[in-house]
């Protein structure tokens, strides 16, 4: 069996470790802030501005009031231990948020990174050769990448007190058929889908530049990882009293030009692969109509809020679906809904929203352009939380 390390040299991963790291360890905080100084280089965060996000999460203030988090009054807090990470091909960047956060809670880590990464992630792992960090980095913290090899996966799952899965149903589902040992634990993220809500009447008190700004926040959720994330919206729900149709066609307008400011393109093939979904819709009679005002969007309108497909349509598809007030959506989210960006609402509308849904369906519920912002709480687990264990002290 072959393994390729892409950062840290190789070694017996299923031996124990004589290096020690601490609860928001200085030596890992030093390296991250020095990995999100280059992270934040100009001319790094212009070929991928997805970079900018992460070096700001890595930034020493940030990394501080993540530690502060782990703390416990009640409770003396230690690393997990060793912690096995596999991300998904189709976010380049989650994998550091998740290893990050686990490394700042001072845990020994191996992540698998996918051979189909490019762009960002190559950025990333160029940027991590070039940080000078302290030799204790290179020995607890691995990125490896290996070809479908059930034996290389087996181990490191009996070596991982907990493993973090990233990816679809499949993916998790694959993954857990290879056994941890028995303390060790799962923490998974499988399918997910997320939604925009546009309030109507916000929309038409909104000045222009709030108006062209939320298109454009809504352009980078939307296009950033070809509306594949499973925090870009994709359904957008028209809420509220007043000419719907108006408030679409200019926000659509709107996000066209956002859409040329930026230079995203679509590719033929997924264009092809977004009419065909979107024709599908509306043979099986969930979508009413169909319009391709551009190779770069689709826009579809739903019979109603229960016809929302959970799937991926392609990039720039947007299904739109009314409803007279954001109450009125409750009976459509699930449990495999996460993300809820909004525009135009007033903050008692939110609330009311979310103390309706009482955790049936929706972590997280935040402005266009924040969809795709990391969080340490993420899927509704405290992330923090999840990477350390307590030990309670009675004298």
């Amino acid at each position: 069996m072959s393994i390729q390390f892409r950062f840290g040299a190789p070694g017996d991963l299923t031996a124990p470790s004589d290096d020690r790291l601490a609860v928001g360890d200085p030596r890992v905080v030093d390296f991250l802030g020095k990995l999100a100084r280059k992270l934040l280089a100009p001319a790094l965060a212009r070929r991928h501005p997805e970079l900018g996000s992460l070096g700001y999460f890595l930034r020493p203030a940030e990394l501080t009031r993540a530690v502060e988090k782990m703390r416990r009054d009640d409770a003396l807090v230690f690393p997990r231990g060793n912690v096995f990470h596999v991300p998904p091909a189709n976010v380049d960047t989650i994998f550091v948020y998740s290893w990050a956060l686990s490394a700042l809670a001072g845990n020994h880590n191996v992540v698998r990174i996918s051979s189909r990464s490019a762009g960002a992630a190559d950025a990333i792992f160029q940027a991590l050769h070039e940080v000078d960090a302290d030799p204790v980095i290179a020995r607890t913290q691995r990125m490896v990448t290996y070809g479908r090899d059930d034996a290389i996966t087996g181990a490191l799952s009996r070596w991982a007190d907990l493993r973090v899965i990233w990816g679809g149903d499949a993916a998790v589902e694959a993954i857990r058929e290879h056994p941890l040992r028995p303390s060790g634990r799962d923490l998974t993220f499988p399918d997910r889908t997320s939604w925009a809500v546009l309030s109507i009447p916000g929309w038409r008190a909104a000045d222009p530049a709030a108006r062209r700004a939320a298109a454009l926040g809504f352009a980078n959720d939307a296009y950033w990882f070809d509306q594949a994330a499973c925090s870009s919206p994709r359904t957008v729900f028209l809420v509220g009293a007043g000419d719907a149709e108006a408030v679409r066609a200019e926000f659509l307008e709107l996000l066209l030009a956002a859409v040329d400011q930026r230079g995203w393109t679509v590719d033929a093939a997924m264009a092809v692969e977004k009419r065909v979904n979107a024709y599908g819709l509306a043979a099986t009679g969930a979508a009413t109509s169909v319009a391709f005002p551009d190779n770069r969007i689709t826009s579809l309108t739903l019979t109603g809020p229960d016809q929302v497909p959970r799937r991926w349509i392609g990039a720039g598809a947007f299904p739109f679906a009314r409803a007279d007030a954001l109450i009125d959506l409750v009976p459509a989210m699930t449990r495999q809904d996460q993300t809820v960006s909004h525009f135009g609402f007033t903050p008692a509308e939110l609330h009311e929203f979310a103390l309706a849904l009482a955790g049936r369906g929706v972590d997280r519920i935040v402005p266009f352009g924040s969809a795709l912002t990391f969080g340490a709480i993420w899927d509704g687990y405290d992330l923090p939380a999840e990477f350390t264990r307590l030990t309670t002290l009675h004298s």
